[in-house]
């Protein structure tokens, strides 16, 4: 008798996402990022990148955190063009744009009196990190620092993780000439919770959609 080979299995194709389901993911993307960003700020929290850069200008200033956010991710969209293509930086100022408002809308919806700094960071830190991988599937971002660092790696061959690194640690020093020992610690703790639920969630290889 002739021995049967099994055939391997075909590997799974990647399908694309259409436009409604873009939209529905960049709605629900930047509703949750937005919704954690309020709950840092009304707890006098912040985080790294291009969002903490807002929160320190916005704390030591009148200026609002949206329209701060929204300035500041201005000149990396050309970067953005140039390395991702013109859908990716589309996605990511229309993201960018909703966080922006959104961000000043929920505190006129939502009231709380009362807020836990260490609580804030966790609930906070899960509802952005889940707010990024949404976004990241589905090839739009917050824009930012994380542009540039990619843009520094690919061609000066700089490592985008370390630049990343040092920018944060700046802003953490920074932080503490316009948040409280506790509000440091707690944004830390964010921090922490944020980049776990991205590590954990959004492997290559996990998630085949795009």
């Amino acid at each position: 008798m002739k021995s049967v080979m099994s055939t391997p299995p075909r590997p799974p194709v990647a399908v694309p996402h259409n436009l409604f389901e873009d939209v529905l993911a960049i709605l629900t993307g930047t509703l949750l990022v937005s919704l954690g960003v309020a709950l840092f700020n009304q707890a006098g929290l912040f985080t790294g990148g291009t969002a903490g850069l807002a929160f320190l200008i916005h704390y030591a200033s009148d200026y609002s955190f949206g329209s701060v956010f929204f300035v500041l991710n201005l000149p990396f969209y050309w970067l953005a063009w140039k390395r991702m293509g013109w859908r990716f930086t589309l996605k990511t100022f229309i993201s960018v744009g909703l966080v922006s408002v959104m961000s000043g809308l929920h505190p006129k919806m939502v009231q709380l009196s009362q807020l836990t700094p260490f609580y804030v960071a966790l609930i906070g830190g899960s509802l952005m990190g889940v707010g990024f991988i949404v976004l990241f599937r589905h090839q739009a971002s917050l824009g930012g620092i994380n542009i540039l660092t990619l843009y520094l790696q690919e061609k000066h061959g700089l490592r985008a993780g370390k630049i990343q690194m040092g920018i944060d640690l700046c802003i953490v020093l920074a932080s503490f000439l316009v948040v409280s020992p506790i509000a440091m610690l707690a944004s830390i703790l964010g921090a922490v919770v944020l980049n776990l639920a991205i590590m954990l969630n959004h492997r290559p290889g996990r998630y085949l959609a795009v």
